[in-house]
């Protein structure tokens, strides 16, 4: 990494505690929904439209706000959005009705969603060149214990105390995300930008949207079992509910070893054998899964593998955008780490959709297998990237 060793690693912690904060802000209404619901008087499947609608400000809401902030300078834009974090966490707090707090949401998700599309773009900068990925993995690193630490506390205080205290906690540390910024991140160097117009375009190279599917499918794959994870373990696999709750944190310690193992991948051999041997290992955890559905002893081993490998990518993901937006679109690379970020949640959105398909047609054992699927199927876009790269 460039300059003083501790420096750089003082910078990238900067960035992973407000990515700390926004995992933990992603995921936390799922812990505390029956609280919400409660609380403000609407049904639970209204209620369940926070999430929903969060996947979706995020994905359309973060390209248009890197567009319009490009102009800008990377620090100051970055501590701009944590405040805007900042206070669409204390909107929620302190939020008296459903439709105010949902506005609270959809900003705190605007914020999120920008705020990693340029985050990554500037941990990669702050790295040697080849260690980009492994920088972003970094950054990642406070997303992913947020799912082991964050949420898990939070959801405990938040249905001890009441749901509008996590917010708050998760305010507290993008303040303090804020002063770690201010003071260790230093004045980064900003990519030479094309026009608004011309970034926009970017949407339609070929190379960027080829990107973008590998992204869709491969971390969506996961979400169409992982959606509905907890149904599997208790309904399918035998487990209580304590213990599909400590699968969950199984699961989620996964992640974190699978995104710093994925990260340092793909600095050592590259994105492309990365994702090329993470998806080929997923399909196979998965397809195991969907055979091994009603083993708890299985599930146990294949759980921890399926974390890790399923967060594994996210790392070389991003760093693949990076380095296909350096070669092909070189005058909108935070763009396109935004449109990224988009396909992570839009894939997301695919891997609940279709699972929720299956699972209302009482095929919910057979999840995983659907997931087999859309992983297979993200090979062929990422073979199709690995020749335009060859070509360019």
């Amino acid at each position: 990494m460039t300059g003083n060793r501790n420096e750089t690693l003082r910078s990238l912690a900067s960035l992973a505690i407000t990515a700390f904060a926004i995992g933990a802000a992603e995921f936390i209404v799922v812990g505390v929904l029956p609280a919400i619901s409660l609380d403000l008087h609407v049904s639970l499947a209204r209620a369940g439209g926070l999430i929903g609608v969060y996947a979706f400000a995020l994905a359309i809401g973060t390209p248009i706000t890197v567009l319009a902030t490009s102009h800008l300078g990377r620090k100051p834009l970055l501590i701009g959005l944590v405040l805007v974090f900042f206070a669409g966490n204390v909107a929620a707090a302190l939020s008296r009705d459903f439709s105010t707090l949902l506005i609270a949401r959809v900003l705190t998700a605007v914020a999120h969603g920008s705020f990693f599309a340029i985050g990554a773009s500037v941990a990669a900068r702050l790295a040697k060149p080849g260690q980009a990925s492994r920088a972003i993995a970094l950054m990642f690193a406070g997303h992913t214990l947020a799912m082991v630490v964050g949420v898990p506390l939070g959801t405990y205080f938040g249905n001890l105390f009441g749901w509008r205290l996590p917010f708050l906690l998760i305010a507290c540390i993008a303040f303090a995300s804020v002063l770690a910024i201010a003071k260790w991140l230093p004045s980064v160097s900003m990519p030479t930008s094309q026009s608004r117009t011309d970034q926009l375009m970017t949407i339609r190279n070929p190379a960027i949207l080829t990107m973008m599917a590998v992204t869709i499918l491969g971390f969506g794959a996961s979400f169409a079992p992982f959606s509905f994870i907890t149904p599997i373990l208790v309904n399918v696999a035998g487990f209580t509910i304590a213990g599909a709750n400590l699968m969950l944190v199984v699961f989620g310690l996964a992640t974190v070893f699978g995104n710093s193992i994925g990260g340092a991948a793909a600095a050592r051999i590259g994105w492309l054998g990365t994702l090329k041997g993470i998806f080929v290992l997923l399909a196979a955890t998965l397809g195991a899964i969907g055979f091994l559905a009603h083993s708890p002893a299985a599930l146990v081993c294949l759980l921890f593998i399926w974390g890790g490998l399923a967060f594994g990518m996210s790392p070389a993901c991003q760093a693949a955008m990076l380095s296909t937006a350096e070669a092909f679109a070189p005058g909108a690379i935070d763009f396109a780490s935004s449109l990224n970020i988009s396909a992570f949640n839009l894939g997301i959105t695919l891997g609940e959709t279709t699972g929720g398909f299956m699972v209302a047609k009482e095929h919910l054992p057979q999840t995983p297998l659907l997931g087999m699927i859309l992983v297979i199927s993200a090979i062929i876009p990422l073979k199709r990237l690995g020749t335009l790269h060859t070509r360019s």
